[in-house]
């Protein structure tokens, strides 16, 4: 598992932010605990999901379902679970909402991606 340890009370902090974007632990299970391939796995979610979440922004509606799935499973596959969760509203969204609904559950979905993805290149810095 990539370093996390608590130094003082803002490493604390921060380490308990890093848990809320990433499940820290859900990651070190998934990559058998190897950091190597931990970073690895960090790197191409990060890329992955500034890649979908470009084409969501210009996609149609069929097509942003088909991406916010894909990014759903990534996001579950690393532990970032508010991206799954704002990932499988976007689904369900795209599938049945109104075009509000969607453009909100769309937002959403970048805020959290955006905070997962500042978290991941603080953990690969640190790394």
């Amino acid at each position: 598992m990539l370093d996390v340890t608590a130094r003082d009370d803002t490493a604390v902090s921060e380490s308990a932010s890093f848990e809320r974007a990433i499940d820290l632990v859900h990651l070190a299970r998934m990559t058998f605990g190897d950091r190597s391939l931990e970073r690895e796995v960090l790197q191409l979610f990060d890329r992955q999901a500034s890649i979908l979440m470009a084409k969501v922004r210009e996609g149609s509606r069929g097509a942003i379902g088909a991406l916010a799935h894909t990014l759903k499973g990534s996001a579950r596959g690393i532990g970032a679970d508010r991206v799954a969760s704002a990932a499988e509203a976007v689904e369900r969204a795209s599938a049945s909402g109104s075009d509000g609904d969607l453009q909100t559950a769309v937002d959403r979905l970048a805020a959290a991606a955006a905070e997962a993805r500042g978290v991941i290149a603080e953990l690969l810095q640190a790394a």
